[in-house]
């Protein structure tokens, strides 16, 4: 990290001698630095602040690192959390992990363990925001690629809606980008300097839904051992995105009408209402029409979330974004792979002729798979078709065999294929149900789920 960079760090600790000589430290890097002595007083920050790095504690008085760790995913997905703990346990460790943690350090450390992970996290996050800011096809709508007119004619609609303050709904097959068409209307709206918070509706069953969207009092329910604002409280004028909300129970899309209808929440364990203010984006893959047609989804809550609808296309129907979005993520994964921009290998004409002429049945996210494993494969050379390994004819090593690979490589290679493709045919056969899905693979739940971690596979890719 140069001494010119001006990289943002948040040090949060409840001990004054440790969040002092921390800040001391990493200042002595050249990088912005403001600390909290507290999660309550660092979320407070982050409302009006964004760093591209944290280092927090993880066990402190009130709200802990691990909670502070997921406010800040939610608030500000980019920024880098780092935590520190003196009682780290290999389980801690992979539960940060998942949460969504760039690293997990123990303590004792020493100076040059923390000046590492900030030069690491630190170069990372600033070559990422600048990537971001060229990657737009747009001012102001950043890792948007919109080269193609039916992707175009989205933003064309998102100019209109983000000045106002309707509800919008997005739809879109799953690996699309409506959270960022979504991210994009709020940044562009009256109020971009606000709050933006996504809540996927699918992944909790309804008591934490309410509790996440409306807040709880303390001893609303077991374990329920502070107060807790809901996010609808917490947006404070700016916007909620409520993603795959097809899929949100009835009886919580008659709590949710109300909301809309009422602007006020009650938290649970209380009869108080509370006002909100905030703007809904929400999202979904099914057919919600469908859905009210067999009783699954209120039509009335509809009507409430379509008062502006956004269809974001298919990659198959959007073609002229193929190639600059495969050099987009090209250029934003090369230096996981220890390349730099100027060393970033091209696309050879057959892999762009591959690139094109798939059907992208995952859509964005598929095709960005696919770039980081054509990366690693291609070894920094130009990228072959083989490397792609979109071709249904080659047999299990997708061209290995043809480009000098060692035998353990290989075997590493087709054993890690061999369970992509395993894990990933039990979930689209069972719709993205993970028990059902380990049943069919003779696996215990608990086993199937490591496998989709290891893997960095979510149901919600195959509902």
């Amino acid at each position: 990290m140069s001494e010119s960079a001006e990289l943002r760090v948040l040090v949060v600790d409840d001990e004054d001698d440790v969040r002092r000589g921390l800040c001391l430290l990493v200042e002595s890097t050249g990088a912005e630095v403001r600390d909290a002595e507290s999660g309550e007083a660092a979320l407070e920050t982050l409302r009006g602040w964004s760093p591209h790095l944290m280092l927090s504690d993880v066990s402190m008085k009130g709200i802990s690192g691990m909670e502070l760790l997921r406010e800040t995913r939610r608030m500000h997905p980019d920024v880098r959390v780092v935590l520190i703990t003196g009682y780290g346990t290999i389980e801690l460790a992979v539960e940060a992990m998942r949460q969504g943690a760039a690293n997990f350090i123990t303590k004792p450390f020493d100076n040059e363990e923390i000046l590492t992970e900030v030069q690491r996290n630190g170069d990372e996050a600033l070559v990422a925001e600048q990537i971001r800011g060229m990657a737009g096809a747009r001012e102001g709508t950043p890792r948007i690629i919109a080269d193609d007119p039916a992707m175009q004619a989205v933003l064309d609609l998102v100019d209109q809606v983000a000045p106002t303050s309707m509800p919008v709904l997005i739809r879109g097959e799953s690996g699309t980008g409506k959270e960022l068409i979504a991210r994009a209307i709020h940044d562009r709206g009256k109020n971009a300097d606000r709050s933006f918070l996504a809540v996927n509706s699918a992944a909790l069953p309804d008591t934490l839904l309410e509790s996440e969207l409306f807040g709880h009092v303390k001893g609303a329910f077991t374990g329920a051992e502070n107060r807790r604002e809901g996010i609808f409280a917490r947006a404070g004028g700016g916007t909620v995105f409520l993603d795959e909300i097809g899929l949100m129970s009835t009886a919580f899309q008659g709590k949710l009408l109300r909301v809309l209808q009422e602007r006020t929440v009650i938290p649970l364990g209380t009869t108080a209402q509370k006002p909100v203010d905030f703007r809904l984006v929400a999202a979904t893959n099914r057919s919600l029409r469908k859905k009210i047609a067999a009783g699954e989804f209120r039509e009335d809550l509809y009507y409430r979330l379509q008062v502006v609808t956004i269809d974001i296309p298919p990659l198959r129907n959007r073609p002229a974004d193929i190639v600059p979005l495969a050099t987009h993520f090209l250029v934003l994964y090369a230096r996981e792979v220890g390349l730099d921009q100027g060393n970033c290998p091209g696309f050879s004409s057959g892999a762009l002729a591959e690139l094109t002429g798939h059907k992208w049945p995952g859509n964005v996210r598929e095709l960005e798979n696919c770039i980081q494993r054509a990366l690693i494969l291609s070894r920094g050379k130009e990228i072959q078709a083989t490397h792609l390994g979109l071709g249904e004819d080659r047999g299990p090593w997708g061209g290995m065999e043809a480009e000098g690979v060692n035998y353990e490589q290989g075997k590493q290679e087709a054993l890690r294929r061999f369970r992509t493709l395993f894990i990933e045919r039990a979930l689209t056969a069972t719709k993205g149900n993970v028990t059902h899905a380990a049943e069919r693979c003779g696996l215990t739940r608990a086993a199937f789920q490591r496998i989709m971690r290891d893997l960095e596979l979510t149901r919600d890719q195959f509902q």
